[in-house]
């Protein structure tokens, strides 16, 4: 089924769309998940959430992209649940090192302001994105997107560890000067 029917049934509060969107995204929605939390219950948990969500945000919302909003939608979830069970104790999981690794250049913490200005700095950081290389991109996109663990992105991509460390290192380096650049204080 296409997306575009799938979300007409959503507008028609038909339950059909949450079987479909299982059918079609459950296997996409289930590896970010599991990629944030290690752990199949809660993944699961998560991705049933995301079609409630879903089910909840469509109307009024209409995404263009049906697969990336569920993906957001997962990747919410699953950073609130994250944060949830590891407040008192720090993991040494890939959240924590892809986290650690950005933190030089995205400050982690939110206020107001930030919050007014998040789609701007989305356009920023997309436009930064697509003057990457393909490959590159692609990289930073597994890795701080998705949560990839390194040796699984230079397996995908036919690269060394040390390889890919360098992309993401000079990716790093090349979003601190396009945000400073943008005016971002960073």
């Amino acid at each position: 089924m296409q997306d575009q029917d799938i979300i007409e049934l959503y507008n028609a509060r038909n339950e059909q769309a949450i079987a479909e969107t299982s059918d079609k995204y459950g296997y996409y929605c289930t590896s970010i998940a599991m990629n944030i939390l290690h752990n199949m219950q809660d993944a699961e948990e998560c991705v049933n959430d995301t079609w409630l969500r879903a089910w909840n945000s469509i109307p009024p919302a209409k995404p263009d992209h049906l697969q990336l909003y569920l993906g957001s939608i997962t990747r919410h979830i699953s950073l609130d649940r994250y944060r949830r069970l590891n407040t008192a104790k720090r993991g040494g999981g890939e959240l924590v090192l892809a986290l650690d690794e950005m933190h030089d250049v995205i400050a982690s913490d939110t206020d107001v302001t930030a919050q007014i200005a998040e789609q701007e700095f989305s356009e920023i950081f997309n436009r930064f994105l697509w003057s990457l290389p393909e490959r590159d991109c692609n990289v930073f996109i597994r890795r701080y997107y998705y949560l990839d663990p390194i040796p699984l992105i230079a397996k995908r991509y036919g690269l060394s560890v040390s390889n890919v460390q360098k992309i993401l290192s000079r990716t790093r380096a090349k979003l601190r000067e396009y945000l400073a650049k943008e005016g971002y204080a960073v």
